[in-house]
């Protein structure tokens, strides 16, 4: 039976779904090489002998997989008592706090920041607690450069709690939709993109096939160089063995991600994941939420608004994200619509798969020869007037008109000339032009 429910009954709290029967045991499958660059780094569990373990026994036994069974008193040493200084956020999972562990917390342990995150098993009960058991499990068992560090966990009483490593630049959605005061530049994106493709692409190429269920911008974390890595594997499920095509389970995941014949059917398939990365993927390219009930009618629905687009590169210019000023390369985007479109298409067996997706995205990071110039940035002055500040070619004559007919009228600054500029100009600027691109970060290479 699946490893879900085998967890499930080892600390009797039962299946949530009919899963068929294993069949025996087939031949080592061959390993496939993950998508880009050197086969990364993977740890498994053995869970063959998991049905006699009681939940109590659940701390001692994932000792193996090098993650620490804090206690209590460690993790409120390490948050200073879940200090609201330290508060991060508030997930699905519950309250998010901020913390340090090093050898005085525990001897041999890295120093470093972590994230901690508390199940409130009170209003979560039983499914919080399987999500939980979910995410220790599945992390315990996996280790990629593209799915977030599980550092240990808390199973102490009725207290359930896991510890992961820090991403300081937290999610992909407080980036896209929360950040007011920068956007990412388009590098960046395509970076984000390739990195959330390379770890699902990961998942559904294991032995054991990992079918993710819950891909959304906010379950993808961003560490100091704006890596991406996949967070919150609750709703993992194990893929379909031998000759079943999907996992028949509960439907589950967040409205305007989830493919439409997994919402109708319950029918759970990788492809399932794809089309979630597809909406991710349009979210990066438009700067839109995958579902806005700000916005009027049809353009709630991100999918739908954004079809008639994908299929037409002439009317990209209307499907980008504004704040990008235009400042990406437009080969690359019309290439990385099109993978948008593929991983959206309603009938499951004509998306790609992610390593499809990720040989289509990587070779993208490179084209940025077609990348415009970016605005002019020009000075305007007289031979009697202190240099005056003008960003982005933008003038505002009729300020400029008025401000010397007053100075005329008044006499008292009689010889200069003031010219309104553009907002964010720190100091005067006295070249004839001026360009800044934002820089790229590390192309990802592969072996």
């Amino acid at each position: 039976m699946g490893l879900r429910k085998r967890l499930m009954r080892c600390f009797g709290l039962g299946g949530d779904e009919a899963v068929p029967e294993e069949k025996p045991e087939r031949a080592a499958a061959e390993k496939k090489r993950p998508c880009g660059g050197a086969k990364p780094k993977l740890r498994r569990l053995s869970t063959a002998n998991l049905r006699s373990l009681s939940l109590q026994d659940l701390s001692r036994k994932l000792e193996t997989t090098r993650l620490h069974a804090f206690t209590l008193d460690e993790l409120k040493a390490a948050t200073k008592n879940f200090s609201a200084a330290n508060f991060l956020g508030e997930g699905g999972f519950g309250p998010v706090y901020k913390g340090f562990v090093d050898g005085r917390l525990r001897p041999g342990l890295e120093p470093q920041h972590v994230a901690v995150k508390y199940l409130d098993l009170e209003s979560d009960g039983v499914q919080g607690h399987r999500e939980w058991l979910a995410e220790v499990v599945y992390l315990g068992m996996l280790s990629h450069p593209h799915l977030v560090k599980l550092v240990g966990f808390c199973n102490e009483d009725d207290q359930r709690m896991l510890v992961y490593e820090y991403m300081p630049r937290g999610s992909l959605e407080n980036h896209l939709f929360k950040n007011l005061l920068a956007s990412l530049p388009w590098s960046t994106r395509l970076k984000i993109a390739v990195g959330a493709a390379k770890g699902l692409a990961f998942l559904h190429e294991a032995e054991t096939p990992v079918i993710y269920r819950d891909f959304k911008a906010s379950n993808i974390l961003l560490d100091s160089d704006y890596t991406a890595k996949l967070s919150d594997f609750g709703l993992a499920k194990e893929g379909p063995k031998g000759d079943a095509t999907h996992v028949t389970t509960r439907v589950m995941g967040t409205h305007g991600y989830a493919a439409p014949e997994y919402i109708l059917t319950g029918h759970l398939t990788a492809r399932s994941d794809v089309y979630s990365f597809g909406v991710v993927l349009l979210e990066l390219l438009t700067g839109r939420r995958s579902v806005d009930k700000r916005r009027r009618g049809r353009e709630q629905n991100l999918v739908d608004w954004a079809r008639p687009y994908l299929r037409r590169a002439d009317r990209l210019h209307r499907f980008m994200d504004p704040s990008l000023e235009s400042q990406y390369s437009s080969r690359a985007a019309e290439a990385a619509a099109k993978v948008a479109h593929q991983c959206l298409q309603s009938v499951p067996k004509a998306r790609p798969t992610m390593r499809d997706v990720v040989a289509a995205l990587e070779p993208l990071l490179a084209l940025d020869d077609d990348v415009p110039m970016g605005p002019f940035v020009f000075t305007v002055g007289a031979a009697e007037a202190a240099p005056a500040r003008v960003v982005a070619g933008v003038v505002e004559a009729a300020a400029v008109a008025n401000a010397n007919e007053e100075e005329a009228e008044a006499g008292s600054r009689q010889g200069k000339r003031h010219v309104m500029s553009a907002v964010h100009a720190e100091s005067p600027l006295r070249y004839a032009s001026a360009v800044k691109r934002p820089e790229s970060p590390p192309t990802l290479s592969r072996a």
